[in-house]
């Protein structure tokens, strides 16, 4: 038998390790704004057309190359940023491994200009599927670009499992935001098809953040500033009231180099405890200056997983950090624990505090009766301090007339046709009525959910939705990821009643769905997106479900609403008219029943 161990082909080889570096569109993104940052560019270009299945093209104005290291650039471990196994973890550049654009040339067609200040010609590259088609003297401007065509051409199968180019899209907006947050003092250009999505100036880091995400995040951020002998740590996060149902805005960055940590993610959550709910997720922008040596980034291809040398010190020093800052800012609430802070309202700081006087009646004797207590000689006690007992009979027969008649009425869960029916509310947060069986006990907000969620979910079916016109149009500011949901969603959002133009990532809104008709524009929109994007990423629902039921949350009474005897008829007819009224939108119980055998076997 003879030998059967061999030595790959370079281009076999170049797309296995493509398979590892290059996963989608966004991963030859990265790779080339990366190398633009490590040349030293001030300003970078990144165009892309058909999600990047056509073109990636990034353009930046860095040191540029020589026509020897141009070529070299393509060779497989081939690189100017190592040149010894410690420099490994010593690292102060972004890539290393010089296999990135050796891997992008063996499944795309390639064309690098590239030419540096000092010579009077540049040099232009044709690769194809790893095979150099040619290179040849260029006039071009100082600096790099390079033009990354007709993707995975020569790898069919990994091209049809690429997603539709609304998410190639969002992939690459991620990756331009992760190299752009960390670099503020570059200027950079995102074009889509032709469009400009972001232009991004130079400036410091609150101002690339609101240039990324609105002009609303100028109100929202709170800054984080801590310096110890392990980690500097730098940034901003979100104020609580401004958390959101995904993780969108969480970036967390080591040596300005992107990362994924649920360890560090956790220790930012951990600081928000009790501000808020357990299904929210606050944004944070935070940026760790560490010894590159106490750190090693080479454990994974693309290299946002970072192994620690101190994790937990870091994740210390981290919720520490923020929960200081939300301190420090007044985010966090002051309590007493030592003083009751009603009496507050009782305390006149200005009057000397006297101590108060009790009374006893010596005389008085609990089992007279009130005629005794009222013959000539007996001590009665003043008028002012009297209780008025005149009207507790009639209060009692009235609650006992409610209670009896509550009682005595039964009616079957299908019988609704009553024109007056008896329903009490409990803690302003349920409704109590009698079944023939029991009761009934519905939470309030439950129901309406329920109710406004139907109801919304047929007005875009059938394009109804009730407006109402804004006397003074309300302008909505969004980043550019969300701007460009807005187009996929736009129809539904018209059929539920909503009017606005669109404009450079700014709605005019000019009217709403008349039952949100008092909610802050702005605040709706970004509810209604998060809730929209919640939904895709479980592809749970469809756009109409989805905004039907984030409406639906936000319109519905809230528990500790107190209800008029009107209302609560109303909220149980409409509820028995839903198609579905014992579970909310979100799969939780509406109401529940409780037997009289179940109400015998709680007495014993």
């Amino acid at each position: 038998m003879g030998d059967i161990i061999h030595l790959l082909p370079d281009n076999v080889a170049n797309q296995i390790a493509a398979g590892e570096v290059i996963q989608r569109p966004a991963s030859v993104v990265k790779e080339l704004l990366e190398n633009a940052i490590d040349a030293g560019a001030t300003q970078i270009t990144l165009s892309v057309k058909d999600a990047g299945k056509t073109l990636i093209q990034v353009s930046d104005n860095g040191k540029g190359m020589s026509d020897s290291d141009a070529r070299m650039s393509f060779e497989r471990h081939a690189t100017s940023k190592i040149s010894t196994a410690d420099e490994l973890f010593d690292l102060h550049t972004k890539g290393f491994r010089g296999e990135a654009l050796a891997s992008i040339a063996s499944i795309a067609h390639v064309e690098l200009k590239t030419k540096r200040e000092e010579d009077e010609l540049g040099s232009c590259i044709e690769i194809e599927g790893s095979k150099v088609i040619s290179q040849e003297p260029i006039a071009t401007s100082n600096g790099t670009t390079f033009s990354v065509k007709n993707l995975f051409f020569n790898v069919p199968a990994r091209r049809q499992f690429l997603k539709s180019d609304s998410v190639e899209n969002k992939h690459i907006i991620e990756e331009f935001i992760r190299v752009a947050l960390p670099h503020f003092n570059i200027e950079m250009r995102l074009i889509q098809n032709d469009q400009e999505t972001y232009h991004l100036p130079s400036g410091n880091l609150k101002q690339r953040v609101v240039n990324i995400f609105g002009r609303a995040y100028n109100e929202r951020l709170v800054p984080i500033d801590e310096d110890t002998s392990i980690v500097e740590l730098k940034g901003f996060v979100g104020k609580p009231e401004n958390a959101k149902k995904t993780r969108g805005e969480q970036y967390l960055f080591v040596n300005d180099r992107y990362i994924k940590s649920t360890y560090l993610n956790h220790a930012v959550k951990g600081a928000f405890d009790d501000l808020i709910s357990s299904d929210q997720f606050p944004s944070y922008f935070l940026f760790m200056q560490v010894d590159p040596k106490s750190i090693d980034v080479n454990i994974h291809p693309t290299k946002t997983e970072v192994k620690f040398e101190e994790e937990r010190s870091i994740y210390a020093i981290i919720k520490s950090a923020v929960r200081n800052s939300l301190g420090k800012y007044n985010v966090v609430p002051t309590l007493d624990f030592e003083q009751e802070a009603s009496f507050n309202q009782f305390i006149d700081p200005n009057k000397e505090v006297v101590q108060p006087e009790i009374k006893v009646n010596p005389d008085y004797n609990p089992f007279k009766t009130d005629s005794q207590r009222s013959k000539p000689g007996t001590h009665q006690p003043s008028t002012s301090m009297k209780p008025n007992t005149d009207q507790w009979e009639s209060l009692y027969e009235v609650a006992k007339n409610t209670e009896e008649t509550i009682i005595q009425t039964a009616f079957d869960e299908k019988d609704f046709t009553h024109d007056k029916r008896p329903f009490l509310q409990l803690n302003d947060k349920y409704v109590l009525g009698s079944i023939r069986s029991g009761y009934m006990v519905i939470d309030q907000y439950r129901a309406h959910y329920r109710i406004l969620f139907d109801t919304f979910l047929k007005q875009i079916n059938h394009r109804n939705g009730q407006s109402q016109g804004l006397i003074f149009p309300e302008t909505v500011e969004l980043n550019a990821n969300d701007f460009k949901q807005i187009n996929v969603i736009e129809d539904e959002l018209e059929s539920l009643g909503f009017r606005f133009t669109k404009e450079d990532n700014t709605l005019q809104v000019t009217a709403k769905p008349s039952e949100l008709a008092d909610c802050d524009s702005q605040a709706l929109i970004e509810d209604l997106l998060e809730e929209f994007k919640l939904d895709v990423s479980r592809e749970s629902t469809s756009p109409a479900e989805s905004l039907a039921k984030s409406m639906a949350s936000k319109a519905a009474v809230r528990k500790g609403k107190k209800l008029t005897d009107h209302e609560m008829n109303d909220l149980v007819d409409r509820l028995f008219e839903c198609g579905e009224p014992n579970f909310a939108p979100n799969g939780k119980k509406v109401m529940i029943t409780i037997t009289f055998d179940e109400l015998e076997k709680l007495f014993g």
